[in-house]
């Protein structure tokens, strides 16, 4: 009797089949919206996911300026950077980087959240973020997303 013999398809970069994904941020929380968008931009929620691999889809995020935090964090986060110069640490607070630039904050928080290598930095480039409703990005035909039914 023949028995069937699986293949195992390992996915690249040509045959990954991504999408345009739109994601609306308004009244989600700031972490778990980072985290569910990581896993998107790696491709874990596609049953072709290959490690090695960019198999994600592209994933637009709007209204990044009405995201929320839990606890007191509006008060106490900072955000630390470095200029590379001697005594060159600066922090700046969550109310003032929300006020002045709000899709940073989600920027740091899903690159955390990806890997820290080429790969890493490759997925990175395939979200865009913006602060307001509007996006260039209909010429892409974007899907929306319901974020909270990913886990």
């Amino acid at each position: 009797m023949d028995t069937l013999s699986f293949k195992t398809v390992s996915v690249n970069k040509e045959n990954a089949n991504k999408k345009w994904l739109l994601v609306d941020a308004e009244g989600q929380t700031l972490g778990r919206l980072a985290a569910r968008v990581a896993m998107v931009l790696r491709g874990k929620h596609k049953p072709s996911f290959t490690p090695h691999a960019d198999t994600g889809d592209n994933v637009i995020i709007i209204n990044a300026e009405k995201v929320t935090v839990t606890g007191n964090k509006e008060n106490t986060k900072e955000y630390i950077r470095h200029t590379n110069y001697p005594g060159g640490q600066r922090s700046t607070s969550y109310a003032r980087m929300m006020a002045q630039h709000p899709e940073r904050i989600l920027e740091k928080a899903i690159k955390g959240m990806l890997p820290k290598n080429k790969l890493g930095r490759e997925v990175y480039r395939n979200v865009y973020i913006y602060a307001g409703t509007e996006h260039p990005h209909e010429g892409q035909k974007p899907e929306v997303l319901n974020i909270n039914s990913i886990k």
